[in-house]
């Protein structure tokens, strides 16, 4: 199932949508969190229109993000959705707020570079025209080491949004002061983009050096999980404190990626939707908390189980659930 028809006439530049076994889960996965997160957003009433606006020209990114079959209209569909980011962060963020959003368009746009100089690269390699649709791409063969520099381009554009350490820092920042209903667009499908394009680009493009590079990313992972996690236990602010563990359950994702065996790869897409649903869920109930008590420090936040019951219950069910999921 796809769309396929030729809008650029200068090069071979086509609009190129397809869903297959891969992105058919992120795509509605993205449909059922946003339609969570716009929910979520009933109790904005500053320009409620314009924010709206944003979160659904975020939606599209992510939407054509995954199911792109070009690697051209996959980059722009990658940097579509990061202007409605910026805008929700730096529009109905927390006091912080500008400085978050400089430092995730920083981050995000200096990743993007090198996504944009992997496509050009694979895209321009060894024919006289643009060859940019994934079908080609596959089955084309690179030397060793032009493939391992393609392969460092894609890797450091997806360890920004997936992240990994030591690109992760705009993501405490950026999940501390946004608005909770952007904080589910974020955690719940953002990330997950990065993770996607290691799959759809570094895994299938570019299979030999994937193999070169998987010990080394097996290490990073291991390394990610043991830091973030221990650094989430040191943080006072509660969105803080989920944002840590989020990059700790992105270490696990890049652990099974870079397995390269099929129970590997399984046990990444089960943990991408497993922690889309509940990091959207933490922070939903992380906003919902600070709506009522307007209290987001957690030395302040003793004895929330008597006024608060109902959430109360919520969170300990979703906090424990990420334990469920790895055993």
């Amino acid at each position: 199932m796809g769309l396929d028809y030729k809008w650029i006439n200068f090069f071979d530049f086509r609009w190129k949508l397809g869903i297959d076994g891969l992105s058919l889960g992120p795509v509605l996965l993205t449909g059922f969190i946003t339609t969570l997160a716009t929910l979520a957003a009933w109790p904005v009433t500053r320009d409620s229109r314009l924010f709206h606006f944003l979160m659904l020209a975020m939606y599209s990114g992510q939407i054509g993000s995954f199911s792109s079959r070009d690697l051209l209209l996959f980059f722009i569909m990658w940097e579509l959705e990061l202007i409605p980011v910026y805008l929700l962060l730096s529009m109905w963020g927390g006091k912080k707020r500008l400085y978050s959003a400089t430092k995730f368009i920083l981050y995000t746009a200096g990743g993007s570079i090198f996504l944009l100089m992997g496509v050009l690269g694979v895209g321009l390699y060894g024919s006289n025209e643009p060859t940019l649709n994934f079908e080609t791409s596959v089955n084309q063969s690179y030397p060793v080491a032009l493939e391992i520099i393609f392969y460092i381009g894609f890797l450091i554009a997806f360890a920004v949004k997936l992240p990994i350490l030591p690109l992760h820092t705009w993501l405490p920042d950026t999940h501390g002061e946004a608005h909770y209903s952007t904080c589910m667009l974020l955690a719940g499908i953002l990330l997950k983009m990065g993770a996607y394009g290691l799959i759809r680009i570094n895994m299938e493009l570019l299979p030999h050096a994937h193999s070169i590079f998987s010990p080394w990313l097996m290490v990073v992972g291991t390394i990610q999980i043991i830091y973030a996690s221990s650094t989430s236990l040191g943080q006072r602010n509660f969105k803080k404190r989920i944002a840590y563990s989020s990059v700790s359950h992105m270490g696990f994702i890049l652990i099974g990626i870079a397995s390269i065996t099929d129970t590997g790869l399984n046990g990444a897409i089960l943990q991408i939707i497993s922690h889309s649903f509940i990091g959207a869920a933490l922070f939903f109930l992380a906003g919902t908390s600070y709506d009522r008590i307007r209290l987001v420090y957690l030395d302040e936040m003793g004895g929330v189980a008597m006024p608060m019951p109902k959430i109360f219950t919520m969170f300990s069910s979703f906090s424990w659930l990420p334990l469920h999921y790895r055993v």
